[in-house]
């Protein structure tokens, strides 16, 4: 098999690629190790930018985003038994969208199909080579036969536990990283949310996320241990802690259809492309969930891609070539707001009275000073995109 560009990975980065050169004319195949019905079914971020709704809807794929997502002009941050909004719109003029990834996932998948893009669903053991040479291939396994695709480039979409990132040889890349002490324990819920907007609650008990996916849906999260056993977690405890946490107001209930524990963890490898090969989204970065910064991301990612793919296309090398360097001035802005606000937000092992009193001061000055809200709005709905070319 011969194409334009191979990309490994069919969530949200790998799909919007393939949809963004395909509206270029240029050629790709997209493989994916999981089913069709599991990469539209995963729950995983809501939260989408100003700027990633706008590229969504710009390329075709948002139309049922704003017939069915939830625009939001502020979130509310509780701490000390009080509640303070910060008025995103108001003071950035820009919002935020909720709509499932998954729901991201399904639209362009739909529509990959409906223009007869491949998408080789349930692949396995792929390798790649020839990545520092003019014609690099990606083989693999699909329903027995071992498959060959050989392209121009390469673009690596498939996540931190992805294959991708293993094939650039040692000591090419430069990795860092930091683990938290804790995690999140999240729900998804058969409850209408009860509120308009999402919560942030700093709680001495731990931090707590209220937050949702429809008007019929409540997604929370509470802050738990990394190593947290769910079955100690009956629907009774998660619901009572969440009253506690999230620090008065009405909460509606309903049958928990998910939970699961998610790890904190801030991660970035430097470069992000070798030869042929480019790396975007959580192949090349994670960031702690706190700031909703992960998606968002890696759709940046690829429109950055995209642009430079389409430019080396018609002659113009350049842009491949700082890739990494145009990406990574993002990344490492959404790396720090992740971890100030991991860091404001949850409680820590063995918290002292000092950093506690430290965390009540930022949250003061945040939620009492205009331009510090208006710094955090400017960071939470997301940084205007950089100016073509730069």
């Amino acid at each position: 098999m011969r194409t334009q560009v191979g990309i490994v990975g069919a969530g949200p980065a790998g799909l919007l690629l393939a949809h963004l050169l395909e509206r270029e004319g240029i050629e790709s195949v997209v493989l994916e190790d999981r089913s069709r019905r599991y990469v539209e079914e995963r729950v995983r971020a809501g939260l989408l930018e100003q700027g990633t709704a706008d590229v969504l809807e710009r390329s075709g794929v948002g139309e049922r985003m704003r017939r069915e997502g939830l625009v939001h002009h502020g979130i509310e941050l509780r701490f000390d038994g009080a509640s303070h909004r910060i008025a995103i719109t108001d003071l950035t003029g820009r919002s935020i969208m909720i709509y499932g990834q998954q729901e991201v996932v399904k639209d362009l998948i739909a529509a990959r199909l409906a223009c007869g893009g491949p998408i080789l669903f349930e692949v396995s053991d792929v390798a790649l080579e020839g990545l520092d040479a003019g014609s690099p291939a990606i083989s693999a396994t699909q329903a027995g036969t071992r498959i060959r695709i050989e392209c121009d480039y390469i673009a690596g979409c498939d996540g931190t536990h992805g294959v991708c990132r293993g094939f650039i040889p040692d000591g090419v890349l430069t990795h860092f990283e930091r683990e938290y002490p804790f995690a999140w324990l999240g729900i998804l819920a058969k409850a209408p949310p009860v509120s308009h907007e999402l919560i942030y609650s700093r709680h001495q008990r731990g931090f707590a996320l209220y937050t949702m996916r429809s008007p019929s849906l409540t997604r929370a999260y509470l802050q738990c241990k990394p190593d947290e056993d769910l079955a100690a977690w009956s629907d009774r405890r998660i619901w009572d802690e969440l009253h506690v946490r999230l620090q008065g107001g009405a909460l509606e209930e309903g049958e928990i259809v998910l939970r699961g524990v998610t790890p904190m963890r801030s991660y970035v490898c430097e470069p992000m492309q070798y030869g042929r090969l480019f790396l975007a989204g959580d192949a090349a970065h994670i960031v702690p969930p706190t700031g909703a910064k992960g998606l968002n991301l890696a759709v940046h990612d690829i429109c950055v891609l995209a642009q430079a793919l389409v430019a080396a296309y018609r002659g113009e090398r350049s842009l491949l070539e700082r890739y990494s360097e145009r990406c990574l001035r993002r990344v490492w802005r959404a790396e720090h707001f992740s971890w100030w606000m991991t860091s404001m937000l949850h409680r820590f092992d063995g918290d002292d009275p000092f950093q506690e009193r430290l965390q009540l001061a930022q949250l003061e000055y945040v939620t009492g000073s205009r331009a510090a809200a208006t710094s955090m709005a400017e960071n939470y709905a997301g940084l205007p995109y950089e100016e073509h070319g730069r």
